[in-house]
């Protein structure tokens, strides 16, 4: 297992950067967030990983990774669509995880390519694909990728961190890009404690 990778250095400027942030990364200490560096058995998880939990999720994923014998593209595109949805997804998802199967193997969609491109081009190059938005090439590059300055409006759960880290009721983008702007270049980690903190209470 995997973990992504980040140091005191990074640390430390954070807390220098914003002192609430730094109150729950002292709060927390080290958090850990599992990462998977095969891109297209990760991009997969990303498009099963859309609108259900994480353990749901997982077991999906489980069920497809039992049907063949090696997870890679060529093996996923043979299966028939009923074959993927039979795994617990829907008849959508199964055609995303198909057509993005077909890419890989066309080189439509290569890897070696995509990693020397910057945040922004990955995101805009991703989001062409079936079931891939802006939020799923986010986290592609936070837990494939390993980019260091990534976090996301669009995830609810860094949105609920952020408006608990600082008391809001609600968050717009403007206020949301004022706090991203003291994360930088450090957002990815950013995002590691408001997602830990969005499913952690604080003691009183």
């Amino acid at each position: 297992m995997e973990y992504l990778k980040y140091d005191d250095k990074i640390i430390d400027y954070l807390k220098s950067k914003d002192a609430k942030l730094a109150s729950i990364i002292d709060y927390f200490g080290y958090v850990k967030r599992e990462i998977n560096t095969k891109p297209f058995e990760s991009l997969i998880q990303q498009i099963i990983a859309q609108q259900v939990s994480k353990q749901a999720a997982k077991t999906v994923f489980e069920k497809l990774k039992a049907k063949v014998s090696d997870f890679n593209a060529k093996d996923i595109y043979e299966l028939s669509l009923d074959d993927i949805q039979s795994c617990g997804m829907t008849h959508r998802k199964a055609g995303y995880i198909h057509s993005i199967s077909e890419e890989v193997i066309n080189k439509t969609l290569d890897f070696d390519e995509l990693f020397l491109l910057d945040d922004e081009e990955v995101i805009k190059k991703m989001s062409k694909l079936s079931g891939i938005g802006k939020w799923s090439a986010q986290m592609f590059l936070i837990f494939t990728m390993q980019r260091m300055n990534v976090i996301s409006y669009d995830d609810l759960a860094i949105r609920k961190g952020m408006m608990k880290l600082y008391g809001l009721t609600s968050l717009d983008k403007k206020t949301f890009e004022m706090y991203k702007k003291n994360y930088e270049p450090y957002a990815t980690v950013a995002s590691i404690y408001l997602w830990h903190l969005a499913h952690n209470d604080l003691e009183k």
